[in-house]
């Protein structure tokens, strides 16, 4: 089959508004590769949409996001899955394969509300809402004493907690902030210094089939060898580490000529512990950089963070 003979194309996506942008993005550029083709959107409800009262602590970490598209994605009931890739656990269900990792958005973490030296300056005095174990981990050890407290909903709710004042501050990925056209709502970036994303944030994955006519058009049209790499890298510590979106796990893959560095931190819930470490090396070799270098962070002490969550 061809996409000249297949009638339309359905990609599946959760119903956020940031969801469906990202795969309105996704089936324009298939569209502008492969002509008039007919698409289709359809949204599929996830349990972690259904329940926004439970913490994604308890769900298990794995799939909340994702777990009812792919089901979707494997019964046939759709061509295509976009997720954001920091959703998606690390070992594909068997059947599917990432078709494409399209080139990635900006990976940082940005404040809502007041600005880094805010925050330096009184850290308690802020009511900061973000439900990410990552990033309150972070908050609490850069900025000692910070009161982080529960935020869960998509992009557009917690801007409005921020407003209406439930919250003084949040954080949100800067990518989302973006794909949305809310970056005026972004008081300031996040260093990496104090926060290093999710693995694979910023990036989405288009999720197929292993079997899929689809393949040769979304890695010729869409895929990013670049930004492939790093996520592989990142994804491939986070496996090693233990799997998940929620464990206190930051890290970034960059590329240099032929080269990729990978830096990586675990904290403690609390802020305070905490263990970095990076590796530089081949870009051909990102899979086994990511498992050096979560090997190297598990011996230094992340192992003990860890087993204690």
């Amino acid at each position: 089959m061809t996409v000249a003979t297949h009638k339309t194309i359905r990609a599946g996506t959760r119903g956020s508004a940031l969801a469906r942008a990202q795969t309105a993005w996704v089936l324009e550029r298939i569209q502008s590769a492969a002509g008039p083709v007919a698409c289709e959107t359809i949204v599929i409800s996830t349990q972690g949409d259904r329940d926004q009262q439970r913490p994604p602590a308890a769900f298990g970490g794995k799939g909340m996001f994702t777990l009812e598209i792919e089901d979707a994605l494997l019964n046939g009931k759709i061509d295509l899955a976009v997720h954001s890739l920091k959703d998606l656990p690390t070992e594909n269900r068997p059947g599917l394969c990432l078709g494409a990792i399209p080139l990635r958005e900006n990976p940082a973490d940005a404040l809502i509300g007041p600005t880094v030296a805010d925050l330096v300056k009184a850290p308690g005095a802020f009511r900061i809402g973000t439900s990410s174990l990552r990033r309150s981990a972070q908050l609490h050890s850069a900025f000692r004493g910070c009161d982080v407290v529960p935020l869960r909903g998509n992009v557009d709710t917690r801007l409005r907690k921020v407003r209406e004042g439930v919250v003084d501050a949040a954080v949100l990925a800067v990518a989302g902030l973006a794909r949305l056209g809310h970056r005026d709502q972004i008081a300031g970036e996040l260093p990496h210094r104090i926060m290093l994303p999710a693995p694979g944030q910023g990036a989405l994955a288009i999720q197929v089939r292993t079997d899929s006519w689809l393949m040769p058009l979304l890695q010729t049209h869409l895929h990013c060898p670049r930004t492939a790499a790093c996520v592989t890298a990142e994804r491939a510590l986070l496996s090693t580490l233990g799997g998940g979106c929620i464990l206190p796990v930051g890290a970034l893959a960059t590329v240099e000529e032929d080269k990729l560095s990978l830096v990586a931190r675990v904290v403690a819930p609390d802020g305070s512990t905490s263990v970095e470490d990076a590796v530089t090396g081949p870009l051909d070799n990102a899979d086994a950089l990511g498992i050096q270098l979560a090997d190297q962070m598990l011996n230094a002490g992340a192992a003990e963070i860890l087993d204690k969550l």
